[in-house]
């Protein structure tokens, strides 16, 4: 079943006298259980794209279905409601609150959902526990590294039961060790059956997905099946010394 089809998705923006053609007729299908890299360079329209996928902003044309839901005729509270229920989020700078907890953090979307606490904080910590931080749940952003904090994202990113993950750089902001121990971690959870699509500019990141889709002004170029020799590949460039482990 495809959780995700784009038909002919189209987002201008108007800036003074200038129209800027960000996505020119896009049509994708993506599958329940996959794992996606969407790539292209800066203004290429892969930003955008992750933005309608997300529910974060309108098509300007086009149709956007998400679980047979069209995403496209939905009114911004919808939308919202949308993001909360179906959709995680993981960001480059992961996004935490600097003042809260590892287990705040991650209750966050459930308390905008109006979970009562004791769940809240029973749903938080076993998705703690999933991505390896169980015994960190107390910690402050600051008194974690950056592969822990990105753990943290990915953990308030599940805690919801989302059918989606989308992850926007992901490893941007992390060391090249770190960086595989997060790509491992979205593998395993995609394995476990998580859709993921995540956007990148790295090949050796996409690498570590199963499918690459390709983006160039505002239109998908190329979109091809990713080899598991691709990803260890992929491995090898990050790390050789570990890759040859």
């Amino acid at each position: 079943m495809h959780l995700i089809q784009t038909v002919d998705l189209a987002k201008q923006y108007v800036m003074g006298s200038n129209v800027v053609h960000a996505l020119r007729g896009v049509s994708l299908a993506i599958d329940e259980g996959e794992f996606v890299a969407i790539m292209g360079a800066s203004g290429s329209g892969k930003s955008t794209f992750m933005n309608l996928i997300g529910c974060l902003d309108s098509p300007t044309a086009g149709d956007y279905f998400l679980a047979g839901e069209n995403a496209a005729a939905m009114s911004a509270d919808d939308l919202a409601a949308v993001r909360n229920r179906r959709i995680g989020f993981v960001f480059q700078q992961f996004n935490l609150l600097p003042r809260t907890s590892a287990l705040e953090n991650v209750e966050l979307p459930l308390l905008y959902a109006g979970i009562p606490a004791s769940e809240r904080r029973s749903r938080a910590m076993q998705r703690l526990a999933e991505v390896g931080l169980g015994e960190r749940f107390d910690h402050h952003p600051a008194q974690l590294s950056g592969g822990q904090q990105q753990r943290v994202a990915i953990a308030r990113a599940l805690v919801n039961n989302p059918s989606l993950i989308l992850a926007d750089e992901p490893t941007g902001a992390l060391d090249s060790r770190t960086s595989i121990d997060i790509m491992a971690l979205l593998q395993k959870l995609n394995r476990e059956g998580m859709t993921i699509v995540m956007v990148t500019h790295e090949h050796d990141v996409a690498a570590f997905a199963s499918r690459i889709v390709s983006f160039r002004d505002g239109r998908v170029i190329s979109d091809e099946p990713n080899r598991p020799q691709d990803a260890q590949a992929g491995l090898a460039r990050f790390d050789p010394a570990g890759a040859a482990a």
